[in-house]
């Protein structure tokens, strides 16, 4: 299995909008046309709350969905039962937070089928577990 770059939430989000606040390193990892992406289902759940809220420039979520399709790069990973059970190992529960625990925990299952994953977030909590290679 090839290199993943699990993408967070405001990653996400701040990529798509142009936003200064993405990581230098995580944009060029997102501009890089090879790079193979991952999206969790749940970012797209915590996104919507996001957009509702009016803290993004994306104005709705069917521009936010669309978006998304039209990148080929981005594969997007439902919140399986597997993905629960690696949310509740140790490793999952080093996570407090249920959205970047099921986010993290979507890595930890890939990893699990031999993927090399790498997170690209700025989340302190998800930094600090030491969980998954953290990039922004």
């Amino acid at each position: 299995m090839a290199n993943k770059y699990l993408i967070d939430t405001h990653a996400l989000l701040w990529y798509l909008e142009a936003n200064r606040r993405l990581g230098l390193q995580a944009k060029a990892i997102m501009d890089n046309p090879h790079t193979e992406m991952v999206l969790s289902v749940i970012s797209l759940a915590e996104a919507a709350i996001i957009i509702d809220k009016g803290r993004t420039a994306i104005p709705n979520m069917t521009e936010l969905l669309n978006l998304v399709a039209a990148d080929e790069r981005i594969e997007i990973h439902a919140v399986t039962l597997e993905v629960l059970k690696r949310s509740l190992t140790p490793d999952g529960l080093t996570i407090s937070e249920l959205h970047d625990r099921l986010i993290v925990s979507t890595g930890l299952y890939l990893q699990g089928l031999g993927a090399t994953v790498t997170m690209l977030t700025r989340d302190i909590q998800i930094t600090k577990a030491k969980v998954l290679p953290v990039i922004w």
